[in-house]
């Protein structure tokens, strides 16, 4: 036999492969580079080694689609911020929550949608890029980004009669002027929100007090400060508040009834929705002996927000339900969050649910999703489930212990050795819970208690998210996956290095799994060096972020996997159900085409 050929003289360098990645204007992915250099056949092994060899030494960065740029390059679509104008009017911007050191330079490209709008410094838009041969960007305006209309935010100092409001936000630049009539009483130092008044432009514009929020530094002044800082919408408009007050509850209809099975919540205590419940009990076919089967009903958003209506548009807007402190700003009106959509016990809700079976090792052997009606026999807490499962229940644990209770540890307890032998990022950061003083300020901040109730709430999750990014990766339907790319060879430097300090061994250059984060965890020898250990963990890691494109999700150890149990509160879980009632054809609400080809831009706004 005639051995093959290892004459490569044929093929590209390492060198040359690299030169046409960095001067092409955006990412590229191996199809690109092959055509490019005509690689067929087995040659495209040689390439596969070279990218892989360039990305492992952090030459080379991996993009979403599995595309691939300079280290440290820009997504071909990104939200950026107008910085500042340069002398020649141009508008410099800079890309959103950048923090690997000084961004690189982006000139926003004037064309028909820049000219009808000039660009201000402050101003966002959603745009897509163009790398030069120099290392700047051009950018094109796919659509401009408002920013959150409303009062202006600032802190109120009297001056004479009257007084003047310095507004929190950096990006407003004039004072405003409050005569003594429309101070409402404001002292200096409190933190209040004003309207602006009708008058001239070019002098300091005269404002009226809306309302007093209260002092410096308080839970109410700082949440309001973020709120106003970070452009999130807090008023909902009337259109939306209409449909909200229209909405009325769902009769069973076509929907499978899973009202006589024990459902049951279970949150923090001072939950503010109810969005997912959950059933377990042993599988009954005796193909799979020792196995259990698993319920994850969630609310079902999409029957109540549609596509292209005033909910749609104010949920979009918001991405998420924001958390503070001392209050929620939902993504979706109180009528719907916290009564039609939210599971409270001895209701009747229409849900999105999926039912799982899995063996007595935890593997999941199928999967179904229906649209459904059930009503959530008790709502649950933490605290609740686990002392019932430590022998404390109290009235109502100790009445549904053994039918409710037991079944879902049991389960659990299979599922855990399938998370175990998978091995995802096991971090030790506990959640902080604030506690304020009758007079508005911090008075202690405690640790909150993780309980394996907790963990078992997770995995059901976890499994559900996954059963819905399968169910479409299948069907081969749009998903908004939930992406986690490894962690930079630049962070993972930065890593080694600090635990060389700390004589924690993590070897450079490695190709990292999550069992190798968790080995190093593994070497933290009290709870602070592990929770200390955990923290600079976690931030050598990627930025997750939302996209139509199948990637891995790292730190999970998934190959799968999207948001799909929490959509009162994420945009990116009332698109999964929407393509999931598509593709299974469940009923209205489905996702629609024009909405699918969205996704892209969609998932990098949401991800902002």
């Amino acid at each position: 036999m005639t051995p093959k050929s290892t004459d490569r003289s044929h093929l590209p360098t390492r060198e040359q492969v690299r030169a046409f990645i960095d001067e092409s204007e955006t990412p590229v992915g191996k199809r690109e580079i092959a055509r490019a250099f005509n690689i067929k056949g087995a040659d495209r092994i040689y390439l596969k080694k070279i990218l892989k060899e360039l990305v492992d030494e952090g030459h080379l960065a991996k993009g979403r689609k599995r595309e691939l740029a300079p280290a440290g390059a820009l997504p071909a679509v990104a939200v950026i911020e107008i910085d500042r104008l340069n002398e020649d009017g141009e508008a410099i911007a800079r890309p959103m929550n950048w923090t690997d050191g000084a961004p690189p330079l982006i000139y926003l490209v004037a064309d028909a949608k820049t000219r009808s709008r000039a660009p201000g410094v402050g101003d966002r838009q959603l745009a897509r890029l163009a790398r030069m041969k120099d290392g700047t960007y051009e950018a094109r305006t796919i659509r401009h980004l408002e920013a959150a209309a409303g009062p202006v935010l600032g802190v109120y100092t009297k001056v004479g009669k009257d007084g003047r409001v310095q507004p929190t936000d950096r990006k407003i630049k004039k004072e405003v002027i409050i005569r003594e009539e429309n101070s409402l009483g404001a002292q200096t130092g409190e933190v209040v929100l004003c309207e602006i008044l009708p008058g001239k432009t070019h002098a300091l514009p005269e404002g009226r007090v809306k309302q007093r929020i209260g002092p410096m530094g308080d839970a109410a002044s700082l949440s309001l400060i973020a709120i106003h800082a970070h452009g999130i919408p807090s008023e909902f408009s009337d259109a939306a508040i209409k449909e909200a007050l229209a909405a009325k509850p769902v009769t069973l209809g076509n929907r499978t009834d899973l009202r006589s099975l024990p459902l049951v919540t279970i949150d923090p205590v001072d939950a503010r929705d109810r969005d997912d419940a959950v059933w377990a009990a042993p599988d009954e076919d005796p193909r799979n002996e020792g196995g259990w089967q698993v319920i994850v009903a969630i609310a079902d958003v999409a029957h109540y927000v549609t596509y292209g209506s005033a909910l749609d548009k104010s949920a979009r807007e918001r991405g998420n339900s924001v958390y503070f402190p001392d209050r929620v700003v939902p993504m979706l009106p109180h009528e719907l969050s916290s009564d039609l959509c939210s599971l409270h016990e001895n209701v009747d809700r229409p849900v999105m649910a999926v039912q799982m079976w899995f063996d007595a090792d935890g593997n999941k052997l199928r999967h179904k999703f229906m649209r459904a009606l059930m009503r959530s026999i008790a709502s649950l807490t933490y605290r609740q489930v686990q002392d019932g499962r430590d022998g404390h229940p109290d009235a109502v644990t100790k009445l549904i212990y053994a039918d409710v209770i037991a079944p879902l540890y049991g389960a659990y307890a299979a599922l855990k050795k399938a998370r175990d032998k998978r091995e995802p990022l096991d971090l030790d950061l506990p959640e902080r819970q604030i506690e304020f003083g009758d007079d508005g300020f911090i008075k202690a901040v405690h640790k909150k208690q993780r309980f394996e109730a907790h963990l078992l709430i997770e995995e059901f999750m976890i499994q559900a998210n996954v059963s819905a990014a399968e169910t479409l990766v299948k069907l081969n339907r749009p998903c908004m996956f939930r992406v986690h790319e490894p962690p930079s060879p630049d962070k993972l430097l930065g890593l080694h290095e600090t635990l060389a300090d700390m004589n924690i061994r993590f070897a450079k250059g490695q190709v990292v799994k999550t069992s190798t984060f968790n080995r190093i965890l593994a070497q933290a020898k009290t709870e602070i060096d592990r929770e200390l250990v955990s923290s600079l963990v976690l931030r050598s890691q990627s930025q997750a972020v939302y996209s139509p494109d199948t990637l891995h999700h790292f730190g999970l150890h998934l190959s799968n996997y999207a948001h799909f149990t929490s959509p009162i509160r994420r945009y990116a879980d009332l698109l999964v159900h929407r393509s999931l009632i598509a593709a299974l054809k469940l009923g209205d609400g489905a996702l629609r085409d024009e909405e699918a080809a969205e996704f892209t831009e969609i998932g990098t706004l949401i991800s902002a």
